[in-house]
């Protein structure tokens, strides 16, 4: 940033096993979102490399990049990123039309996934006419529709009251577990870590525990 050497991240050496439920636990400006970007290919280091299995994330084209996400990632995010014109039914539906599948795939996939998050009788409602909790239901659903390999999550709880954090949570790691995914969360609030297998502390860019 002009004369001045900002350093987000600084000497991270960390591998995370398949099916591991991990926490990137930190304040603001830790590191930890910069650390979740860059394991994803949203962003690239500047110096460093990033496996995911054997593929080396840091070497990727963004055309490259954008296949392997489509394949094998799943994201949530805090502020659910769902299309506001679109129905919970077609949010999700939508999602797997950019990931190639038909018609018929498409509706059974989000239909049965939308069941199971428990918003069978909500489909057909806009993210205008739902609660948070209901939003970030769909963002689950959305997802984990295809059964990605890797789920990121970046503060899925930020914006939800404490009962609608702990079922959000509780929601997603069984569903994490039921479909043996490697699950990465990043949070500020410790009550998210214990969710988790472990957890990863990050301060001024650096793991400290």
């Amino acid at each position: 940033m002009g004369e001045e050497k900002v350093v987000a991240l600084n000497n991270i050496n960390l591998g995370i096993k398949k099916s591991d439920i991990v926490c990137l636990l930190g304040t603001s400006g830790s590191g930890k979102s910069t650390l979740l970007n860059l394991i994803a290919g949203l962003e690239k280091p500047t110096k460093g490399k990033i496996f995911i299995g054997k593929v080396p994330v840091h070497l990727l084209t963004e055309d490259q990049v954008t296949i392997f996400r489509k394949k094998n990632i799943g994201f949530v995010f805090q502020s659910y990123n769902l299309l506001k014109y679109l129905t919970a039914f077609e949010n999700v539906t939508f999602s797997l039309m950019l990931k190639g599948f038909n018609k018929e795939e498409r509706e059974y996939l989000a239909a049965e996934m939308l069941k199971e998050v428990g918003l069978g009788n909500r489909m057909n409602h806009k993210p205008t006419e739902m609660s948070g909790g209901q939003q970030q239901r769909v963002a689950i659903a959305r997802a984990f529709v295809d059964r990605p390999k890797i789920i990121f999550a970046d503060e899925p709880t930020g914006n939800l009251d404490t009962k609608t954090s702990r079922e959000i949570m509780e929601l997603t790691l069984e569903m994490a577990h039921e479909y043996h995914q490697t699950m990465i969360i990043v949070s500020h609030d410790p009550n998210t870590a214990v969710y988790c297998n472990y957890t990863v502390k990050l301060k001024d860019g650096k793991v400290i525990s």
